[in-house]
């Protein structure tokens, strides 16, 4: 689909396809066989992450006797401190360490940091929220970065790759809200219980990766700057267009920050409305509100095979939108989903605890909006970034969630100081349908900036 002229291969040589899973590695259904082996990791990463955050603030708020506006905020601080350290841990992958060793040390530290939440102490509480925030810093840039480095350059299957790996991501994301969310809200286990099951699924992603990493992932995984070293060259050199390609990520960068600032009021805003305002029955089936947070995640795992397959279809006819058009597309459905949110909301308002069906419908378009920006946006950055920066560019785009989610955390702190929910809600349709008609506006430039990625 989208070429790019300079590889990612960020090990050169010892990353060929006879290794590092290129073309001639299709075991699995297709892809190479490392895929999978990075889907379960993540995925046990994310249902430690996702099962956590369900619980968050509504142990602030219930558990704590938090105000809203104080809670929201350390939300913010806190989701937004967990995408900013993977800039730190992006450079250090590329530098120092290597990605391979960096996502080890970071899943340590994230199990250490959940482990440390469980102990029902205030200074445990804040000592496990910095693990988490250390930890993820290592891991998260460098679990992507890898799933690029199975691709040779020019290799039609990556988007799709990105894809299947998200799923992985999403898996975590709805059995970890599920799980931690039944023993945080169950008479006889509580809030710790479920802080405590995070970190049993990070201790199991680890564990898939250490028993498997040599034998699916050979060769992947180390800095380019000490690979290369080791064989006596020089580090990768500037490559012509560059600072194009790099100009083109941080502008997609600002969209991605309006896109997560709303988006995110999943975690906080979003989940007080199901905690306070939403009928927890459906179907005759009892409810918990942290349970709401899985409904994106299985959505995902619903429609991600279906825009795979989209985008290879409209491939093949040569109808393919170019990845910023798919993203601006992702912000008007984000807008369309607050716009179902406002309506339910208006009832609220009215003192009616409404279905949960006005959730849901908002989450349905809130992920397909994800799923032509997510998935494709970790790809973009794969094939544009400039070899000499893979994993470093990478926590740039990581970055930009982290100045989302602390604005997120700041707008969700006025839910109570706003005269209605209604108008709260808004707020969010106008950010997510302004920035997606203003990225349409630029898509040509941003084509210009990175003309190989067609």
């Amino acid at each position: 689909m989208h070429l790019p002229t300079a590889p990612l291969l960020a090990d050169g040589p010892a990353l060929q396809p006879a290794t590092a899973g290129g073309s001639a590695d299709r075991a699995l259904f297709g892809h190479p066989r490392g895929l999978g082996l990075l889907f379960c990791t993540e995925m046990w990463e994310r249902f430690s992450f996702y099962g956590m955050r369900a619980l968050l603030i509504l142990y602030l708020v219930n558990a704590l006797g938090w105000s809203t506006a104080r809670a929201a905020n350390l939300y913010g601080t806190y989701t937004g401190l967990v995408y900013f350290t993977p800039l730190i841990g992006g450079w250090l992958a590329d530098r120092l360490l290597g990605t391979r060793r960096s996502l080890v040390i970071g899943a340590a530290v994230i199990a250490l940091g959940h482990f440390t939440l469980a102990v029902p102490t205030m200074p445990a509480f804040y000592a496990g929220l910095a693990l988490i925030v250390l930890g993820t810093g290592l891991f998260k840039p460098n679990v992507s970065t890898m799933v690029g480095q199975l691709y040779a350059e020019g290799d039609p299957r990556r988007d799709a790759g990105f894809t299947i790996f998200y799923m992985g991501i999403n898996v975590g994301a709805f059995l970890g809200p599920i799980v931690c969310g039944y023993l945080a809200q169950t008479a006889g286990f509580g809030w710790h219980w479920g802080f405590a099951a995070a970190g049993v699924g990070m201790l199991l992603g680890l564990l898939v990766y250490l028993l498997f990493r040599e034998r699916y992932l050979h060769g992947i995984g180390i800095s380019s700057a000490r690979s290369a070293a080791r064989r006596g060259e020089a580090p990768p050199a500037a490559a012509a267009g560059d600072a194009q390609r790099v100009i083109a990520l941080l502008i997609v960068a600002l969209f991605v920050v309006c896109f997560w600032a709303a988006y995110d009021q999943a975690g906080s805003s979003m989940n007080l409305f199901a905690d306070k305002h939403t009928r927890l029955t459906l179907g005759g089936v009892t409810l918990r509100s942290t349970w709401f947070q899985a409904v994106p995640a299985l959505f995902v795992l619903i429609f991600a095979p279906v825009f795979a397959a989209l985008w290879s279809r409209l491939r093949r006819r040569g109808q393919e939108p170019s990845t910023p058009r798919k993203m601006a597309i992702g912000l008007l459905l984000l807008a369309a989903g607050f716009v179902v949110l406002a309506f339910g909301a208006h009832q609220a308002d009215a003192g009616v605890q409404v279905s949960a069906l006005w959730l849901i419908g908002a989450y349905l378009l809130h992920v397909m909006g994800e799923l032509c920006l997510s998935p494709v946006g970790l790809s973009y950055v794969t094939k544009v970034a400039p070899v000499r920066f893979a994993s470093l560019l990478m926590g740039v785009w990581f970055l930009a969630n982290a100045v989302a989610d602390k604005i997120a955390g700041a707008l969700a702190a006025l839910m109570d100081t706003l005269p209605s929910l209604t108008a709260f809600f808004s707020i969010f349709v106008a950010i997510a349908a302004g920035a997606g008609l203003l990225m349409l506006f630029v898509v040509p430039l941003l084509e210009r900036l990175a003309p190989t990625v067609d």
